[in-house]
């Protein structure tokens, strides 16, 4: 599976990160742990949300929705 997650920081509740993943347990105590720079400063995070894929270009294509502004939009209206 692929996961598309939405993370907020704890410390700046104005930050958010969208990743993807195949583990998404490690990936998320790599962006608490400090592992992941771009998360970094932003330690600690809570997991919004997550989706799940069987498809790695369906997945991708999600990410990359809500990274743009109508995704980022998208996300404040529904997955926050």
């Amino acid at each position: 599976m692929f996961y598309v997650y939405l993370l907020q920081s704890q410390a700046a509740h104005d930050q958010y990160y969208v990743g993807l993943t195949i583990d998404l347990k490690r990936r998320f105590a790599d962006h608490n742990s400090g592992k992941a720079p771009h998360t970094s400063k932003f330690t600690p995070w809570h997991l919004v949300t997550y989706v799940a894929f069987s498809d790695q270009i369906k997945a991708v294509a999600f990410e990359r929705y809500l990274k743009s502004g109508s995704g980022r939009a998208f996300a404040r209206r529904h997955l926050r």
